[in-house]
């Protein structure tokens, strides 16, 4: 049989992996399974009706991305019934957030296709078996994660008390918010789920379940339509690759923007002949981060042609041009690696949450529309299947003895944790488990100003930045999952404190 490690965001994710792996799943089998049960039992971190990216590298195959983003709505619409349906939120989570939530929120969901896509590929397991630990789960009810009750904290009366099942499942007889723990029970949730097990993707993209979440953003305004649901296909891309040292790591490529800001740091901080973050190293870090967040922001996320802008992003960057040049929550992720040689790994968000979820469903809906943070540009005015921009690079690497998977969610984050994490194993040679609890840094770039934020326990460089140091580790700062296969020393397998991760391991 082949065994199996995995790394993810919570223990029940990393159970699911167990079931699988049992069934003789493997890498892919079990990175779905454990995905669809993060999406399904986090909730207003994660849904199912939000959108994906699925990495994969087999051993004689390239290496590919399934993309499974947000798509713009509005197929068959006239322009002046698109944009209708938003309501704006500001939330105090993360220093303050400002996003768009209600039916005109909602983009195109696509988390579900690259899963079916990825499992058609590379999956061993009937489908039906991906989805059994979840719906098992479910039905019994699961316990509400701590992370999800941190953001609900914030989130659960702005967004998601908007529609009656959802507001039900989060919230006692008296109204008040379930505290953590509290086991959580998602009406009609488990039903929905044991529909599209046994009826594939095209139950949610073309059945019921597709006329239901249509009728319903369509009641409240929002562009979704039954059209833009059954015209949705996750595309298979070649994996944008980056070579360090003797490692060849693969992530998302374009459109998405994720994996080109990753690439980029890689590629510009390949030279580090250290062992640890010096005051030198660490003000190349902040540099790099700083030029890298700077052009995304100024170019990435406003570009017409995100290939084009992506491409002169990676370039300048092998070229030594990059600092010279530049220089001025609500994710979940699944690593998986077998000893076949398979790598993969997932990486979903519903945004911050439209808050609306159809009658008789149990579907939580993005708000993809509605990130204000990632849609530069208007997104009324994009055509009607267009991928919209994500921060997600769920990444894959191999080199002549060994496979990783990695990844995390955190929103900007993710590209700078999973650099600085990257750094740390392949680069510094730290144990996985030591290189994912070293404190990080980030420049926040979203503000007027750049800042720079901090966990304690790094000597830092003097700064001509504005400093914000946290007390202590932060979810802020992303919650890496890794997962390795060596053939000459086995498996390791570590996932990241800060969200509560879970892992698994096949026994021998």
């Amino acid at each position: 049989m082949t065994r199996v490690a995995v790394a993810t965001t919570s223990a029940i994710a990393a159970d699911a992996a167990r079931e699988v792996a049992a069934l003789g799943g493997n890498a892919v089998d079990c990175a779905l399974a454990t995905a669809l049960m993060s999406m399904n039992t986090e909730p207003g971190v994660c849904a199912l009706a939000g959108g994906a990216y699925v990495t994969v590298w087999a051993p004689g195959h390239d290496p590919v991305t399934f993309d499974g983003n947000h798509a713009v709505p509005g197929h068959g619409l006239p322009d002046d019934e698109r944009g209708q349906g938003k309501v704006p939120v500001r939330l105090d989570y993360g220093g303050g957030v400002s996003t768009i939530v209600g039916p005109g929120s909602v983009a195109v969901p696509g988390a579900l296709a690259a899963v079916e896509k990825a499992w058609q590929r590379f999956g061993s397991l009937p489908w039906r078996e991906l989805f059994q630990p979840t719906i098992d789960i479910v039905r019994a009810g699961f316990p509400l994660p701590s992370a999800c009750r941190y953001y609900l904290g914030y989130s659960g009366e702005l967004i998601f008390d908007r529609s009656r099942d959802g507001y039900s499942a989060l919230h006692d007889d008296d109204g008040r918010l379930y505290e953590r723990g509290r086991l959580i029970h998602v009406p009609h949730l488990a039903d929905s789920l044991t529909a599209i097990a046994s009826g594939g993707a095209r139950v949610f993209y073309e059945g019921e379940l597709a006329e239901a979440i249509a009728a319903h953003v369509r009641k409240g305004d929002g562009a979704l339509t039954r059209d833009d649901l059954g015209a949705y296909e996750a595309i298979e891309r070649p994996a944008l690759v980056a070579d360090i040292d003797d490692w060849h790591i693969a992530t998302n490529p374009p459109p998405a923007v994720g994996g080109a800001v990753l690439t980029a740091m890689l590629l510009a901080c390949g030279d580090l002949h250290a062992s640890e973050w010096d005051r030198t190293l660490l003000d190349k870090l902040i540099r790099v981060q700083r030029a890298c967040l700077d052009f995304r922001r100024d170019q990435l996320d406003i570009a017409e042609d995100v290939d084009a802008a992506a491409a002169e992003l990676i370039r300048a960057a092998k070229q030594g041009q990059f600092l010279s040049r530049w220089s001025s929550s609500s994710t979940v992720h699944t690593s998986a690696v077998d000893d076949s040689g398979i790598a993969c790994a997932v990486t979903a968000s519903s945004g911050y949450g439209s808050g609306e979820m159809p009658d008789g469903t149990g579907l939580w809906l993005n708000n993809g529309l509605g990130e204000i943070e990632l849609n530069r540009r208007d997104v009324d005015s994009r055509e009607p299947g267009e991928r919209l921009p994500s921060n997600m690079a769920p990444t894959v690497a191999r080199s002549n003895d060994a496979t990783m998977a990695i990844g995390s969610p955190g929103a900007d984050r993710i590209t700078t944790a999973i650099h600085q994490v990257l750094v740390n194993t392949l680069q510094f040679g730290m144990p996985l488990a030591d290189a994912i609890a070293h404190p990080r840094i980030h420049v926040d770039t979203t503000g007027d100003t750049d800042q720079l934020r901090t966990e304690p326990g790094l000597d830092m460089p003097a700064l001509d930045l504005p400093l914000h140091s946290f007390p202590d580790i932060n979810m802020y700062f992303g919650g890496v999952s890794v997962a390795t296969y060596d053939r000459r020393t086995g498996f390791e397998v570590a996932a990241d404190a800060r969200r509560e991760g879970g892992v698994f391991l096949s026994d021998a």
